[in-house]
């Protein structure tokens, strides 16, 4: 069964999520984004828990020539991460990847920038992170992402997508403390082939959805 959007997954993904917290499951909770698909998505997420929003920018390095094809990713300053399996299948090396790296840590500052401006990172020190997406793929992006935020000592760490490959939601479950995949088809393919609607998402929209939710969350949230 396919998602109408984004935005009907997110609401999809967000009652799941809001049946923990009505039991006291998810306790100062906050909600981060993979941009710029996850956005929509976490938005939703972050209404129905009532918690604030904000985005952790990762980038994906692609496959030279085919960089839709993600063989790995990096975030914030955190050395890139890449999936040591498919190197070895594909023949390539790290030091290959010296130049896609560097590429991609820039559009990388320069979303950040984009999006918080001069806003601090959220403190997650202690709290429920749940950490949404649109999808999920080969996992790259998520196991940099959730790698990255284990390292900053959270009490619980939730990966939450709509739809994901069976094998690469297993292979989360190692990785986050609860993994939430509403549909895991075993034909799965693409993520986009599983939205009526999968338009790219904008910088401009991205940062509607984050001032709108700032805007809505109260005092002392953030």
């Amino acid at each position: 069964m396919r998602f109408h959007n984004r935005r009907v997954a997110g609401q999809e993904l967000g009652l799941r999520l809001a049946e923990w917290a009505s039991d006291g499951e998810l306790p100062r909770v906050v909600v981060l984004a993979l941009p710029r698909g996850g956005v929509p998505v976490a938005a939703e997420v972050a209404q129905a828990l009532g918690a604030p929003l904000d985005v952790l920018v990762v980038r994906k390095i692609g496959l030279p020539g085919r960089p839709e094809t993600g063989i790995g990713a990096v975030v914030g300053d955190d050395p890139p991460l890449f999936d040591q399996r498919a190197l070895e299948l594909l023949g390539l090396s790290e030091d290959r990847l010296v130049q896609d790296v560097a590429r991609e840590r820039a559009e990388l500052g320069r979303r950040a920038l984009l999006y918080r401006g001069d806003r601090a990172t959220p403190d997650v020190e202690g709290r429920t992170v749940v950490l949404v997406d649109d999808g999920l793929a080969t996992g790259a992006t998520a196991r940099a992402a959730l790698r990255h935020l284990r390292r900053l000592n959270p009490a619980r760490l939730i990966l939450a997508v709509p739809v994901g490959a069976p094998a690469a939601a297993a292979e989360m479950r190692a990785e986050a403390d609860d993994v939430v995949c509403l549909r895991q088809p075993p034909d799965f393919h693409a993520v986009g082939l599983w939205y009526d609607d999968f338009e790219q998402v904008s910088d401009e929209e991205v940062i509607e959805i984050l001032n709108t939710r700032r805007a809505a969350s109260s005092p002392g949230t953030y």
